[in-house]
């Protein structure tokens, strides 16, 4: 059923329907992070077959927006059937090439799915509005403002590692139901699964031009692809430092960024302990926190901070770290990203911090760390980790650990840990993120709620009513009947 996307373990990109090899003659090889074995190879696209997939993109979006909304929809619920049919062969790939655990993997593809079905029934609900012109003084009765959402052209969707499925999806959806085109740039590593999923598209029937997949180093093309005259939207997920260059390249084109996060965790005395312990195992140390919305700090009130510690060492100590079908604490995605680690467990450690977990480090494969006492001057504190490292500040005050959520440069999310509802809605109203858990892990779901990104956490909103309008500009006809 896949056959056509590799020869001999070298995975071609997508352009107009087909599975192309580059001129380049170049492939980068991804090795999976369980084992640093090759899982596969993928095209160095040149800039020149970019601009080529760009055209044929443009050229395909006209007809594409032409199609009544219903049938666009049609292509989404049949992927989306096919993404059901196909799950576990390409979670499979996904474990391999990214480390998840399988459960997680089939976790991510069965999610996409359903995103596809709720994204089209989202769009069959758009609705244009119409305004009458003397609803506004000294204006007359004949004037009638008809105003419409319509596409914006061709979107270039970036997708990162650690959901390339998922967060491809939730832009390539909201995209196709309005009539826009794609151009996919994959992310290096992710990219294999993620052609496995496109080509779900082509198997139900979405035309040619429609979707298109891009693959090679982000260093070497991203800069071009960004700047591409032919591109007229773009949506990325990925590095505050690659999201905010991406910003200063992009002109005036539009923008979805959603980058990185420092999400704190509030704990009040009088907490559940059990559940917030619960809840912030779950949040910091799920797929090793590579995630932008992972917990990775608590700010901790003194009274309660000895027994919320030792509960949460006790709850960690009994994950299971590795790779596997129930592995909830996988390796690290590169011996680079093992390397940060290791730089601000050692910094923590020499500023007076106390590590209080940590059994082991082997490459890039970490078991959990839990520093607890750190303090203002611990990069931990500030730095996005992003992996199984989870710092505890003591405070004296509610306001102490609102002050300290609040002087992070993101503003991604945030998590309120109290039986007292009215005291955390108050906390609420005073922190400076997109959103806030009470009494629940920071998550990016359920993908209807709005995920706003805020400060250098990212620019505009998304969720799948939220990406449709994000991916979309406001037309007004006017109506002059004399």
């Amino acid at each position: 059923m896949f056959e056509e996307l590799q020869i001999k373990g070298v995975y071609t990109y997508f352009k107009h329907n087909a599975w192309i090899k580059s001129t380049s003659k170049k492939t980068i090889k991804v090795y999976s992070p369980n084992d640093f074995k090759l899982a596969g190879e993928i095209q160095a696209v040149t800039k020149e077959e970019a601009d080529e997939v760009i055209r044929n993109c443009s050229w395909a979006q006209q007809s594409w927006n032409s199609l009544p909304i219903q049938e666009r929809a049609s292509y989404l619920y049949k992927t989306a059937d096919l993404a059901e049919k196909n799950y576990t062969f390409i979670a499979q790939i996904l474990m391999k090439e990214n480390g998840k655990s399988l459960l997680d993997a089939e976790d991510e593809v069965l999610r996409s799915a359903a995103l596809l079905r709720q994204t089209a029934e989202e769009g069959l609900r758009l609705r244009e509005e119409l305004l009458r012109g003397d609803a506004f003084p000294q204006f007359r009765r004949g004037k009638l403002a008809l105003v419409r959402r319509v596409p914006f052209g061709v979107v270039l969707a970036i997708a990162p590692f650690n959901y390339p499925i998922n967060l491809a999806v939730s832009k390539i959806a909201p995209a196709l139901i309005t009539g826009n085109t794609v151009v996919v740039k994959a992310p290096t590593q992710g990219a294999i699964s993620l052609l496995h999923f496109v080509e779900l598209f082509r198997m139900a029937g979405l035309p040619p031009g429609v979707l298109n997949v891009i693959t090679g180093s982000g260093s070497e093309i991203g800069d071009y692809l960004v700047q591409h005259n032919g591109v007229h939207m773009i949506a990325f997920t990925g590095s505050t430092k690659v999201g905010k260059r991406i910003s200063q390249l992009a002109g005036i084109n539009p923008l979805l960024l959603e980058l990185g996060g420092k999400d704190a965790a509030i704990v009040l005395e009088d907490a559940d302990l059990d559940l917030t312990v619960k809840e912030i195992t779950a949040g910091a140390f799920s797929y090793a926190g590579q995630r932008c919305t992972a917990i990775k700090r608590v700010f901790v009130l003194d009274s309660i901070a000895d027994r919320f510690a030792q509960k949460l060492v006790t709850a960690v100590e009994h994950l299971r770290v590795g790779s596997g079908e129930d592995t909830v604490v996988c390796p690290l995605i590169s011996k680079e990203a093992g390397n940060y680690i290791q730089e601000l467990v050692d910094d923590a450690n020499k500023h007076g911090a106390k590590q209080i977990l940590c059994k082991f480090r082997n490459n890039n494969l970490w078991s959990p760390v839990i520093f607890d006492h750190v303090n203002e001057q611990c990069r931990i504190l500030w730095e996005e980790q992003f992996g199984p490292v989870l710092p505890i500040m003591r405070v004296k005050t509610a306001e102490e650990a609102i002050a300290l959520t609040n002087r992070s440069e993101y503003g991604l999310a945030a998590c309120v840990f109290t039986k007292d509802i009215e005291k955390a809605l108050k906390i609420a109203d005073q922190l400076d993120v997109g959103t806030v858990q009470i009494n629940g892990k920071s998550a990016r779901g359920p993908d209807h709620f709005p995920f706003p990104c805020i400060k250098s956490s990212g620019l505009g909103t998304q969720g799948i009513k939220y990406s449709i309008e994000a991916m979309t500009r406001i037309k007004n006809v006017v109506l002059n009947l004399h």
